[in-house]
């Protein structure tokens, strides 16, 4: 089994979280089919928005990033054959594999609003879903000292939706440190009627919402919008209201339908007749990506291939659930589903390392009468200044 070939399609923090783990896992021959040349984080987008890291971080090329021993294809999937288990590429050129992991990610939809694509190249128009208007956005908020910011939260569809209120935190917090934030009106525009969706973090953020004074538009979306006049209208329901804006932070929705090589009825999909030994993960591996992104998405690059048990020769057709850890931890578990054996075995010609043991310390006789040592207490422990003053430090003249 070590020697099957998976192809992972997608090279974004989903495909290379699975293909990392694959080949840790003992797979010799795993091959990342990825068109893009710079890889961007995009979880630390929010952050750079809101001036608490630097744009800089979250770039690196697509080579550096790819886990040590994956083959990286450089080109974009645009079908696939499950009968001759190949995927075809942009170029026309096709990859064999015996076991397929889909993470091609989604394509965020700027004109799905009327408007929104247009207020995003004025100067007032900023994004945490875009790298380039992430960048845009942080000298923005911190320059600001009066007027209306009107952050919009997307619906569930959209790639961690609740990830565009971490701009609003941060900022208020440097408004606030600067002696500016009562002059500036701060309205969210959020589609769901609590902050996050769990009672414990609601009612923390709700706190925050309170103390910084945030006007909150609870089950309401983003209708249009007015780039030249600075003007969104926004509605829930029959009601709609109109509100002028001296920067709007958006975000953007997610298409109508899936990519085609993740959506159910495209030929391919993963499981489609049990012919398939593959799996999925990331944002197009489900209709409605989680609030909480992080902890479940991580739980599904450890574990995606438990879920595709079926599909795997030799171990039945019970498909284990991915909250079931078997063997030592995620990697012993992969390794058994793959029929690998639990300890991996050290790579042809490498000699495994043992680290010495430490020599045990000389006795020391316990003098009768010690000399008693004068010692004094010292706080060791580093200070914690508030990420957002922190970051937003007035001597800096520029986090980019």
């Amino acid at each position: 089994m070590s020697d099957s070939r998976v192809v992972v399609i997608g090279g974004g923090n989903a495909g290379l979280s699975v293909a990392g783990r694959l080949k840790r896992a003992g797979i010799r021959d795993v091959v990342v089919i990825e068109p893009r040349e710079t890889h961007v984080f995009a979880p630390l987008q929010s952050h750079i928005a809101g001036g608490a890291a630097l744009a800089a971080d979250a770039v690196r090329p697509q080579g550096e990033v790819t886990p040590r021993g994956v083959e990286w294809i450089r080109d974009a999937a645009v079908d696939i054959r499950p009968d001759a288990r190949e995927v075809v590429l942009a170029s026309g050129a096709t990859v064999a594999y015996d076991q397929l992991v889909v993470c091609p990610g989604i394509q965020m939809n700027w004109s799905a609003v009327p408007g929104l694509a247009e207020a995003m190249q004025t100067p007032a128009g900023v994004s945490n879903y875009d790298h380039a208007l992430a960048v845009k956005a942080s000298p923005l908020l911190r320059d600001l000292r009066e007027g209306t910011v009107v952050f919009v939260q997307a619906a569930d569809t959209t790639s961690c939706p609740g990830a565009a209120q971490k701009p609003m935190y941060l900022a208020c917090a440097w408004w606030r440190a600067v002696g500016v934030l009562d002059r500036i009106r701060v309205v969210l525009v959020t589609p769901e009627p609590t902050p996050h969706g769990i009672p414990a973090i609601d009612a923390e953020l709700q706190r925050k919402i309170d103390e910084y004074g945030i006007e909150v538009r609870s089950g309401t979306h983003l209708l249009s919008v007015e780039p030249s006049a600075r003007m969104v209208t926004i509605g829930r329901g029959d009601v709609t209201e109109t509100l002028s804006y001296d920067v709007l932070h958006a975000a953007p929705r997610a298409p109508a339908e899936r990519p085609r090589l993740a959506r159910r009825d495209a030929p391919g999909r993963p499981g489609v007749g049990g012919r398939l030994a593959a799996g999925g993960s990331g944002d197009a591996a489900a209709p409605r990506p989680p609030r909480r992104v992080g902890a479940r998405r991580c739980r599904r690059h450890r574990l995606v291939p438990l879920r595709r048990r079926a599909a795997t020769p030799g171990h039945g057709a019970r498909a284990q659930s991915p909250r079931r850890r078997a063997g030592p931890g995620a990697a012993g578990a992969l390794r058994r589903i793959l029929g690998l054996p639990l300890h991996r075995e050290p790579a042809h010609g490498r000699v495994r390392r043992v680290r010495p043991r430490r020599p045990a310390r000389p006795h020391r006789p316990v003098l009768a009468d010690p000399v008693p040592r004068t010692s004094s207490v010292v706080d060791r422990r580093p200070s914690r200044t508030p990420v957002g003053v922190l970051a937003h430090d007035p001597q800096r003249t520029s986090l980019i």
